[in-house]
């Protein structure tokens, strides 16, 4: 079965706007509760939501939802070039549209909406300036992001091998994957491992003063994963079968 290139497009946006529900409403909706509390909450959220809408979407469009995967697999051999930019159009369009439901919900809490304002969404960050973040300095969340991306994209790469032999069980790896990525990443920088993850709440934050460090920042959280991602696929080049 064949799915057109619209069909391919319309499943990241929409596999990416479940995404940014899950890990952005986690995120952001749980503010309030004990940090760790929330660790584990987010990585929970995201890592099972990937699972789902890997499941849902897969076969589709490859299931993707995430720049730094699209580019990895392009490098990788496994993606048409002509595909990379829609595809990352629409995973960036998917959740910007996530992260600002996300936003309007949050906003029916006047408590609490300040603080998710001066919070930019549950951006990512490194220190810099007035923004303190986690305490942990760009080098350090460079070096994360690029590592956790990199064994996230290597797990897919490797565990949707037309030759593998557990392909079915690729999407509970990949969820697992993201999981432990973000338990390890959250206390660091709040975890990315995804640029469309970060540059959606830094975006729709940029409209608020409070909130527009995050897009100072965000270059890192495209870098950094895309780095990762095209590492992985080096490697998934170097370790294939010999014909």
């Amino acid at each position: 079965m064949a799915y057109s290139s619209g069909q391919k497009y319309l499943a990241e946006f929409v596999g990416t706007f479940g995404l940014l529900l899950a890990v952005g409403g986690a995120a952001v909706l749980s503010v309030g509760l004990l940090f760790s509390v929330r660790v584990v909450l987010i990585s929970l959220s995201v890592g099972f939501g990937l699972i789902a809408l890997i499941y849902a979407f897969g076969d589709i469009s490859g299931g993707h939802f995430n720049p730094a995967v699209t580019i990895g697999a392009w490098v990788a051999g496994k993606f048409p070039a002509r595909d990379a930019i829609p595809y990352i159009l629409s995973q960036v369009a998917g959740g910007i549209l996530g992260m600002g439901v996300v936003a309007a919900i949050a906003y029916g809490n006047p408590t609490s909406w300040s603080g998710v304002q001066a919070g930019a969404l549950a951006s990512q960050c490194y220190s810099a300036g007035s923004t303190t973040c986690f305490g942990y300095n760009m080098g350090a969340v460079f070096l994360i992001e690029v590592v956790f991306t990199f064994f996230l994209v290597m797990v897919i790469l490797f565990s949707t091998r037309a030759e593998g032999s557990a392909k079915n069980l690729a999407p509970i790896g990949i969820g697992l994957t993201l999981l432990m990525a973000n338990l390890v990443a959250i206390p660091v920088d709040g975890a990315s491992i995804n640029p469309a993850r970060s540059f959606a709440p830094a975006v729709l934050s940029s409209f608020w003063s409070s909130g527009n460090w995050a897009i100072g920042q965000d270059w890192l959280f495209w870098v950094a994963p895309i780095v990762g991602g095209v590492l992985a696929a080096l490697l998934d080049r170097t370790l294939r079968a010999k014909a």
